[in-house]
């Protein structure tokens, strides 16, 4: 019968002494799920933690994984409100990420954000709904129509009590535009505002495209916006099509004593704003 062999000295243990290397995976994913249960237990409301100071809200329901604010104010403006749908994974880099359900009276819009201490970034955001719901949030008063938007990529930076645009890709459109101080409130038509992967720097003008879908007016024009000042510069041409109103015309006439055509008929214009 033969014997058993000893061990040799320095030899490693048999493999079934050996320990698993499953320790980290499973922490990670325990810390997850009690992650998860927090914010799934967690009252909306504790959303207020993470926002930044020129935002507040109120009327808070739900949890704080998928909650809602029936009012949003920004720098004390009435925004409406908000529904979202929280990303847990991403609060262990300590940052917010969630989908979200904007509504502004008939205005509604859903995006994607991420949000962290240095700013924010908007993605695949897309809305429509009337321009005169947004007066609260800037548009001017008197204004009617239709507009729409898509943006892939918004992203903007915290600076203080405020948010600061640093870049935008996407198209803003707005349709049957029409307003009492115009051709006495005439159906102006449909434009298409396009930025193009603008970036937004202090000594860099940002750019965006403006043109017409159709109406009594072809316009074509540039504008650019100043983020160190906050003013914009919209330049470019526009000129009457067949059946244009005739109060449109008379307030053409009046640009045109301004500024002449050129040789192809068209009114150069130049108009400065503030943001």
């Amino acid at each position: 019968m033969p014997t058993s062999r000893s061990p040799k000295r320095g030899a490693r243990p048999p493999v079934e002494t050996r320990r698993p290397r499953f320790v980290l995976p499973i922490i990670l994913i325990a810390v997850l799920a009690v992650l998860s249960v927090a914010v799934i237990a967690l009252p909306a409301s504790l959303v207020i933690r993470f926002l930044p100071p020129f935002i507040a809200a109120d009327d808070f329901s739900g949890s704080l994984w998928h909650g809602s604010a029936g009012r949003i104010a920004v720098n004390g403006r009435d925004a409406g409100a908000i529904e979202w749908r929280l990303h847990p994974l991403p609060l262990m880099r300590l940052t917010v990420s969630a989908d979200l359900h904007w509504v502004k009276v008939g205005f509604v819009a859903d995006g994607t954000v991420d949000v962290n201490r240095q700013g924010f970034t908007l993605r695949n955001v897309e809305g429509d709904g009337p321009v005169e719901d947004l007066v609260d949030l800037g548009m001017a008063a008197g204004w009617h129509g239709t507009a729409s938007f898509k943006f892939t990529d918004l992203r903007g930076v915290f600076a203080g009590d405020a948010a600061t645009l640093v870049s935008a890709v996407g198209n803003l459109s707005v349709s049957k535009l029409a307003s009492p101080q115009i051709a006495g409130g005439a159906d102006l038509g449909g434009y298409v505002l396009h930025v193009a992967d603008a970036a937004i720097t202090p000594d860099t003008d940002a750019t965006a495209e403006l043109t017409d879908t159709g109406g009594p007016l072809q316009v074509n024009a540039t504008i650019h916006f100043a983020a160190k000042d906050h003013t914009g510069t919209l330049s470019g041409t526009v000129k009457e099509r067949a059946g244009a109103p005739p109060a449109l015309l008379a307030q053409l006439d009046n640009l045109t004593q301004l500024h002449a055509r050129d040789g192809q008929g068209r009114i150069p214009v130049e108009l400065e704003f503030t943001l």
